[in-house]
Order: C-alpha cells, then sequence, then structure tokens
C-alpha cells in the first residue's frame, strides 16, 4: 500500500504537513541523513495501460524518460498526460503494465525512499494555511530527517538554499498565501528543490499564471534541471512554452503516445495535426533557433 493520500493540510501550529509531495513516507526504517541518492533516478514504463469502467485512458505506454533533462507531456485535453503524471507518482496505479524507478517496480519502494528519488506537485496546489515560505520549504525536507525525527543543520541548509535557488530568499518570511501566483509556484518548487529527490512531477506547472511568470517558471525549472541534473517531467498545456524549455517531448492523444524526442523533431506540421488534430504552421522562435 502506497499511500494515496491527496493533497491537504491540517492546522496544527508546527505541525502542519503536506501530504502532496510526500507521499506520506512512513516513519519506520529511518536512516541516517543523506550523503547521496544513488543513481539518478530513471522512469521506465512497460506496457503501461490505465482504465476506468467504461474507459481506458492510457494504451499500452512503453517508454523510457531521459535522464537529467526536463520533459514535457503534451497533447490535447483529456489525452491522459495527467493520468500519466499521477500513475508516475504513484498518485494512481496502472490497469496493467509496470511502472519502474532506477528498475525497481513502484509498490516495491517504500515511501520514504520513493519521496528521496521523486517528488510530484499536483496542478492545485493545496492552501498553506499560516506557513511562511521557509515553513513550507522546510516541509520538503521530511524523507530524510533522522531517526530522531530531528531538523538538523543539514536541512536547515538544504532550505535556505532551496529558497535562495528559486530567488525568494526576501520573501522567506512572508506567509505563503500573501504570495503572487508566480512566487506562490516558487515556493512549492523550492519545497521540491529541499526534498533532494532526482527527478520532479509536475502537473501543468504553470496554468494559474500569466505569460511573464509562465516564463519566469519555466525558465526557473530549466535552469534547475541543467545545474543540478535533475529529470524534470512535465505536464504542459501551452506547446509553444514546452517546445522552448523541454529538452525533451512525449505526445500523447486519445491515451496513446503518437510521438516522442526532440522539439525540433516534434515540432514539424505533421506531428502537431496528429497530436491536435488540427493543421499548425511552426515559426522559429525569434531569439534562437528553437521553434
Amino acid at each position: 500500500h502506497h499511500g494515496k493520500k491527496h493533497c491537504y493540510l491540517t492546522n496544527g501550529k508546527q505541525q502542519q504537513r503536506v501530504t502532496t509531495v510526500m507521499q506520506n513516507p512512513d516513519t519506520s526504517s529511518h536512516e541516517s541523513l543523506r550523503a547521496d541518492n544513488g543513481p539518478d533516478t530513471t522512469f521506465r514504463l512497460d506496457d503501461v495501460s490505465f482504465a476506468v469502467p467504461g474507459r481506458t485512458l492510457l494504451h499500452s505506454l512503453s517508454l523510457t524518460f531521459p535522464i537529467g533533462k526536463v520533459c514535457g507531456l503534451i497533447g490535447h485535453n483529456g489525452s491522459g498526460k495527467s493520468t500519466l503524471l499521477k500513475m508516475l507518482g504513484r498518485h494512481q496505479t496502472p490497469s496493467s503494465g509496470v511502472i519502474s524507478v532506477n528498475d525497481t517496480p513502484l509498490p516495491g519502494w517504500d515511501s520514504k525512499s520513493f519521496a528521496r528519488q521523486v517528488a510530484y506537485l499536483p496542478q492545485q496546489l493545496p492552501a498553506a494555511e499560516g506557513m511562511t515560505v521557509r515553513e513550507l520549504v522546510a516541509l520538503g525536507r521530511y524523507p530524510w530527517y533522522s531517526a530522531l525525527g530531528r531538523f538538523g543543520s543539514i536541512d536547515r541548509e538544504k532550505v535556505e538554499n532551496a529558497i535562495a535557488v528559486v530567488g525568494l530568499k526576501p520573501f522567506a518570511h512572508r506567509l505563503v498565501d500573501s504570495l503572487s501566483g508566480g512566487e506562490r509556484q516558487r515556493a512549492w518548487l523550492a519545497m521540491t528543490v529541499s526534498q533532494d529527490s532526482r527527478c520532479l512531477l509536475l502537473d501543468e506547472p504553470t496554468s494559474a499564471l500569466d505569460i511573464a511568470h509562465q516564463v519566469e517558471v519555466l525558465a526557473l525549472i530549466q535552469r534547475m534541471s541543467r545545474e543540478q541534473g535533475l529529470t524534470v517531467i512535465a505536464v504542459l498545456h501551452d506547446i509553444n512554452m514546452a517546445a522552448r524549455y523541454c529538452d525533451y517531448l512525449v505526445a500523447l492523444r486519445g491515451g496513446e503516445m503518437i510521438a516522442q524526442g526532440t522539439p525540433d523533431a516534434i515540432m514539424t506540421p505533421q506531428v502537431l495535426e496528429a497530436v491536435y488534430g488540427i493543421p499548425m504552421g511552426i515559426l522559429p522562435h525569434p531569439g534562437g533557433g528553437a521553434p
């Protein structure tokens, strides 16, 4: 049983817990604080399907996500992008087939070890009522707590570093709820950074943001991936943003993968028409060669 808990917060002073990314870490088998998470996280799908009564949402997907790259999941609404991401994050279980992380099928991971590999941010972020940015970011350290359950100096350092990475140092003491949409998204990203996972799963991380903040958040995600070698798998609704900020794209239509490759390979009129069902023209981006 891998705690299929959805995001919620209970108000209890510092005992507030955001269970979105933590996958309900079990408190048994606390190891000492990390030195290293081992090899980079690789996700592999072998013939994975997901069905609800009367409808198959994903049909026999087999693919391996590239390591240390930003990978965008694209496709029309209802194409299965979010379902796929939820399965990768263990928030839904495949109807058939196997999803593995580092060659271990997902059910074989205890929740704490999994949270050290994979951080998941849902599209609807829970309210962080009464929490400062620093308190929210500190929740990301939960999978690394020592056997005594103490928050130590390593944790404190990781939290301050994560806040700096996303550029929120001046806001560390501010309440999360008082931030703008772009700042709030960056605070949640900082929580995943402090979690020290090697892979980030992001479900439409920019859907609530205006264009300027979309660019800011996606550029940050791209930079974090490049500087820290993180694997990022993100559902993106804006094909132009996906082409600009992703290293790799996986295109779904009606629950089937119909293309995967670099933005250059995917951003052709033929492929995009196959993905979205409507003809599209492609213009190179004025700032660079990318489409």
